[in-house]
């Protein structure tokens, strides 16, 4: 079987739960016909057909360089690169999530609605540019963390937990207009872009190392991904309300 078809029937697959969910409710609960039948269907064929060649694409690229790369950094021995890698990383996939830019922009419109920031296509902008920015260097500070994590053999339960008590107090102290923004920052990051590169990258780097398994040592930097753009937001929200 071609890699493409085996894609394509597992795109079929993992789709087929929410479109029978969506047919059952519209049949059993709403009671109503099916409005403009055909364009849905063709937006369903176009969804599978992206989906299958973005995972395609994960398959034939974006997996293979990030761990290549990982490797290469590891077998260079040099630290400085391999930090400067991981954040540049971190930090470029995140400016360029879709999610993030969706969330960041939807934070901007409503805190102008809410008086926070001047209702202004200026002010917007510029909320909206310094969150995505924050959201984005908190990545590349993650992936700091967690290749350090990886060369060290630091404990990633013990650093998740010190890192959620953090949250929890700068929860407390944040203003409570930013809270919920924070903590969906932590979401959008580990998206469509982010999440095949970082795990490469983690996997790739444990498998170059003497002494660490790529299953337990290559993975978590997600983690660190959606942990530290909380910990950014919400010190964000501070520093915009002292200011």
């Amino acid at each position: 079987m071609s890699p493409v078809l085996r894609l394509t029937l597992g795109s079929l697959k993992d789709l087929a739960p929410i479109v029978l969910v969506i047919a059952l409710f519209q049949i059993l609960v709403l009671r109503r016909p099916l409005d403009e039948l055909p364009a849905l269907i063709e937006g369903a064929l176009l969804v599978v057909a992206g989906l299958t060649l973005f995972v395609y694409g994960l398959e034939l690229a974006l997996f293979p360089m990030g761990e290549a790369l990982a490797h290469a950094l590891a077998r260079k021995g040099s630290v400085a690169w391999l930090i400067t890698f991981s954040f540049l990383l971190g930090f470029g996939t995140t400016v360029a999530e879709p999610a993030l830019l969706a969330v960041v922009g939807e934070a901007a419109d409503a805190a102008a609605t809410a008086g926070a920031i001047v209702n202004s296509d200026a002010a917007r902008a510029q909320y909206a540019l310094g969150l995505r920015y924050t959201v984005a260097l908190s990545v590349g500070v993650a992936l700091i963390l967690g290749v350090f994590r990886i060369i060290t053999g630091w404990s990633l339960a013990k650093m998740i937990i010190g890192g959620y008590a953090v949250v929890v107090a700068l929860t407390l102290a944040a203003p409570k207009e930013i809270v919920g923004i924070a903590y969906d920052s932590g979401g959008v990051t580990t998206s469509t872009i982010t999440v095949p590169l970082v795990t490469a990258l983690g996997v790739g780097l444990a498998s170059s190392l003497d002494g660490r398994n790529p299953m337990t040592d290559g993975f978590g930097l997600i983690a660190f991904a959606s942990l530290m753009p909380i910990i950014f937001v919400l010190s964000y929200g501070l520093l915009f309300t002292w200011i």
